[in-house]
């Protein structure tokens, strides 16, 4: 699963202000902050290199980083990845163990970050490839995973293993093939892996096109 990363601006808006209007108080969130949150390292603006500040700029959302001098607004938007859960024709599923942190010796499914302009069935794909050395067929969605405070969504799709040679990429420890009573739960890296797994097991599924 994914590790690290920069958040990356996906939109902006200049912000003109109204008279005499101002946004009614909001109480904040109070949360830890996520490792892959990297808002509070934006200093300057992108289009014009003024300095960013965090303004509250609707009562229904959290405040967001603004150029002092243009009025380009920052987004910091969700960071997307996709997992998949395969099993293998000994009716065992793969699980890989982290060489980078968070999760460094943890168990996880294969999975990672989407590329801009790149389809979830197709990242997944990719992913499984580059993590374990296999080639999968997508089954269905098993579920989507979501946190307050944290910012990736992650997407986990049920596979098979369809070819390939299973193996470690740099970011990998290990791999191994679990029996479905045999799963490490207590050293897997994630809640999206405990409840990833838990819902493929209870036979969760959603069809998907491809």
């Amino acid at each position: 699963m994914p590790s690290g990363g920069h958040a990356t601006p996906q939109r902006g808006i200049s912000v003109s202000s109204r008279r005499g209007w101002a946004p009614p108080p909001v109480k904040k969130m109070d949360f830890q902050l996520h490792p892959h949150d990297d808002a509070h390292t934006y200093h300057f603006c992108p289009q014009c290199g003024g300095a960013l500040e965090r303004r509250l700029l609707k009562a229904t959302e959290p405040e967001r980083l603004v150029c002092t001098r243009c009025g380009f607004v920052f987004y910091i938007d969700p960071k997307i990845a996709v997992g998949t859960i395969i099993k293998t024709p000994a009716d065992r599923l793969v699980l890989v163990k982290r060489a980078i942190d968070p999760g460094y010796g943890k168990w996880v499914f294969p999975g990672g970050y989407v590329d801009r302009g790149e389809t979830l069935t197709r990242a997944a794909i990719r992913e499984a490839r580059e993590e374990c050395g296999l080639d999968v067929q997508l089954e269905g969605l098993v579920n989507i995973y979501s946190y307050a405070g944290r910012a990736p969504v992650i997407i986990v799709y049920a596979a098979t293993a369809i070819g390939g040679t299973l193996c470690a990429d740099e970011e990998c420890l290990e791999t191994a093939e679990f029996d479905a009573t045999a799963i490490p739960w207590d050293n897997l890296a994630f809640r999206s892996t405990h409840e990833g797994l838990r819902d493929y097991l209870a036979g969760l599924l959603h069809p998907v096109r491809l």
